[in-house]
């Protein structure tokens, strides 16, 4: 079986969200994308570590970053997270929400 060619960050990083909302399972996302279960997880855990740039691998060569550059990105890193938790949370509570029949102020 021939090897699929590499998917860039920005696809990677399309399918993790998926699977971080729950739109769909780990499952379903590799056997849509072609892929086994294991590289998704893989996907997730750099994305969780790294961001979009975490699923670049080692396209990206350069010369290691400043302390200040690592501050930033460590802050970058720790917002994202939040950012990632609270986008979770949002689409749970949705969820629940319409599930009971309660209607949510952003929909329509």
């Amino acid at each position: 079986m021939a090897r699929r060619p590499v998917l860039p960050p920005q696809e990677k990083a399309k399918i993790v969200l998926s699977v971080l909302s729950k739109e769909r399972t780990a499952a379903e996302a590799a056997q849509l994308s072609q892929v086994s279960e294991q590289s998704i997880a893989n996907w997730r855990r750099q994305f969780i570590d790294s961001g979009t740039e975490g699923l670049a691998g080692s396209e990206k060569t350069s010369a290691p970053p400043s302390q200040q550059e690592q501050k930033l990105r460590h802050e970058v890193r720790n917002l994202k997270v939040a950012l990632g938790e609270a986008y979770v949370e949002l689409m749970t509570w949705r969820r629940v929400g319409s599930h009971r029949g309660i209607p949510s102020r952003t929909s329509s």
